[in-house]
């Protein structure tokens, strides 16, 4: 059984996919819900101080690199985009469109990215990091209704 936590807890930290990939293998490994919760979200969480201290930097270092250069650049402008998107649909309630943009599973939006975008906007480090926590909490939420079918089940009785 340790050996499925570690999987889950390994898929978290893994940019993209995140807890939004791990919560539906914590669920088809039949792990108890809360301890297979709480290790996604520790796992999805671990990179973030690490993220918004030190991946700008590296980024910017490494965008006129031959081999690397291309994908930093994409790193770059995708963690710039993500920052201006959220600044534009805010105004002043930032932190709170950091938690939803972290929180709504899709693609591209998970604490990976939402870091990213807090260090290129130059937020406050325990702002950020507990929004993205909450958007992290919200996801794991979400993904773990989906996994066991509670929107399907929904869906079929209003349907």
């Amino acid at each position: 059984m340790l050996k499925k936590y570690v999987i889950i807890f390994l898929i978290s930290m893994v940019p993209l996919v995140e807890l939004r990939g791990a919560i539906p293998i914590a669920v088809g490994f039949h792990l108890p819900t809360i301890q297979s919760f709480v290790t996604c979200v520790i796992g999805n969480m671990l990179p973030v101080p690490v993220i918004f201290w030190f991946a700008r930097k590296v980024l910017l270092w490494g965008r006129d690199k031959k081999v690397i250069g291309k994908f930093f650049t994409w790193c770059i402008e995708k963690g710039e985009k993500g920052g201006k998107k959220l600044l534009e649909k805010t105004g002043g309630g930032v932190y709170i469109a950091l938690l939803l943009f972290v929180g709504i599973p899709l693609p591209g939006t998970g604490a990976w990215t939402g870091t990213l975008a807090a260090s290129f906007l130059d937020l406050e480090w325990k702002k950020s990091a507990l929004a993205v926590m909450g958007g992290v909490v919200l996801a794991g939420i979400i993904m773990y209704l989906a996994s066991v079918g509670v929107f399907g089940a929904i869906g079929a009785i209003f349907s």
